[in-house]
């Protein structure tokens, strides 16, 4: 069967009945545990795949496809409204959209995230369908040294997370590498800052540094501010309405990060967080005002919320083409494949072209149906915001602990989280920024796996970062991305030395 024969299959599959509606229930349940803190799709997934038992696979897995990328739609929505990030994908999504919450524009904020999660959405869909056969050949000839080179230059982003002072910024990151060392070491089997304690041999769940980070020291700042007069009231929603500047600021990201957030899908190990943080890395730096960032940006949050939902698209490359889950989401989907007797890989697309492209044809229908069940209940979501501020910390406080012990279902992490927390808020009290943290945090383990297995690739030869022609264009972009800069600044400093 040809490609245009299974296309038309794929579309016949997915616009029956029974197929509209098990997406329509997909996108919805995504939506909703994208909103709790802490729950994330691959719970739900996981909860789901014993349901499906007896279904038709095409339709148990578009349901379960909808689930994923509505999880992440609605991850937005806490991150904005809570500064409590519903999955780790939305975790970006705070550093401007809670601020516009703070000023009243939370209405705006929802709704931008909306049309930016659609976009992603959508083109990467696109994307996906035109390119999923030959992207697959791209995401395998990724070697380590080509990770290790990607990770490094993502990490040359670090000061322009910072909030003011880049040593500071830069002792935030040394941090988060020391806490993403911590367990048994994947390598050798030797136990690294664990002092003894059992809990902490696998190491520590991002969301419970992620939720800590923002959601608890949140919680902390808003309870010592609680008789602090110039704290400004957040009940007003503000408008929903975009007007003609909104749409402008917002075109152009969403533009450059549904390519981007869909590439960095396509990379197994990169998935929606990393496209995120890399996509606001990158909007900041192209920004001619980067000062606004973290302040309210339109662009600061339409570039993460376009790219993380595109990278959800992506992420079905490897595992569709391939059979190789490219996060640990994707992994317990190709678990449900693997349970419904699917076997993912490169003869999918000819052997159940009405799976292949009937999982990716159903995703415009569930990006249009997001649409259109988020933007409605905007105003009924941003209500959050007028709940009285002792009932509204108590239940970020109830949620973000149900979520973190919904991981593992281990009490250790919830003393973890309340530790981040109140790391969080002194964090917060001294001027240090919290996202070089959390983003060293994320790469800090892909960058040492990467580099100690192209390490042990070469013999110990530095030589496989200038072979790997890949590699060494990543490392010649993050010499160039670290270099530009330090002499922007130091012409800043010579300007206003002249001045003086």
């Amino acid at each position: 069967m040809g490609s245009l024969d299974g296309i038309i299959t794929g579309f016949q599959t997915a616009f029956s009945l029974e197929a509209i509606l098990f997406v329509i229930i997909g996108v919805f349940v995504g939506t909703i545990i994208g909103m709790l803190p802490g729950l994330g799709p691959i719970s739900a997934i996981a909860v789901m795949i014993p349901m499906t038992f007896g279904m038709d696979p095409a339709t148990a897995l578009i349901m379960m496809a909808g689930v994923y990328y509505g999880a992440i739609f609605g991850g937005s929505t806490s991150s904005i409204l809570l500064n409590a990030p519903g999955v780790s994908g939305a975790v970006a999504t705070s550093f401007d959209g809670y601020p516009m919450a703070q000023q009243g524009k939370a209405g705006k904020a929802l709704a931008i995230a909306a049309i930016a999660s659609f976009t992603g959405g959508t083109v990467s869909v696109v994307l996906l369908m035109l390119l999923a056969p030959a992207l697959s050949s791209v995401a395998v000839s990724f070697g380590p040294a080509a990770y290790f080179a990607l990770m490094l230059l993502g990490l040359t982003a670090i000061a322009s997370l910072s909030e003011g002072s880049t040593i500071k910024a830069l002792i935030s990151a040394v941090a988060g590498f020391m806490v993403v060392t911590i367990g048994i070491d994947a390598q050798t089997g030797t136990q690294r800052f664990t002092f003894g304690n059992m809990n902490l041999l696998e190491g520590l769940d991002f969301l419970v540094i992620a939720l800590g980070l923002f959601a608890i020291a949140e919680v902390c700042s808003l309870v010592l501010n609680r008789k602090d007069k110039s704290v400004k009231d957040t009940h007003n929603i503000g408008s929903l309405k975009l007007d003609k500047q909104d749409l402008k600021d917002m075109s152009g990201p969403m533009t450059r990060h549904s390519f981007l957030g869909f590439i960095l899908g396509v990379l197994p190990g990169a998935g929606a967080t990393i496209a995120s943080f890399i996509s606001y890395i990158f909007e900041k730096r192209l920004s001619k005002n980067p000062d606004e960032f973290g302040k309210g940006s339109v662009k600061g949050l339409a570039a993460p919320e376009t790219a993380n939902n595109a990278a959800t698209s992506g992420a079905f490359v490897p595992l569709l083409s391939l059979g190789i889950p490219g996060s640990g989401t994707t992994a317990v989907m190709l678990g449900a494949f693997l349970v419904l007797g699917v076997q993912p890989g490169p003869m999918l697309m000819t052997d159940r072209p009405e799976i292949f492209w009937g999982v990716i044809a159903s995703m415009y229908i569930g990006n249009i149906f997001l649409l259109i069940i988020n933007l409605p209940l905007i105003p009924y979501f941003a209500k959050i915001l007028k709940i009285p501020r002792p009932l509204l910390i108590s239940l970020v406080i109830v949620f973000s602990m149900i979520g973190v012990y919904a991981i593992s279902f281990n009490t250790f992490d919830l003393y973890m989280l309340l530790l981040f927390g109140v790391i969080g808020f002194l964090m917060r009290l001294f001027s240090f920024p919290a996202p070089p943290f959390i983003l060293a945090f994320i790469l800090g383990g892909m960058l040492e796996q990467s580099l100690r297995q192209a390490m042990t690739i070469s013999n110990g030869s530095l030589s496989i970062f200038l072979d790997d022609k890949i590699a060494l264009g990543l490392l010649i972009l993050a010499l160039l991305s670290f270099v530009f800069p330090l002499l922007k600044q130091l012409r800043k400093n010579k300007e206003k030395a002249a001045e003086a």
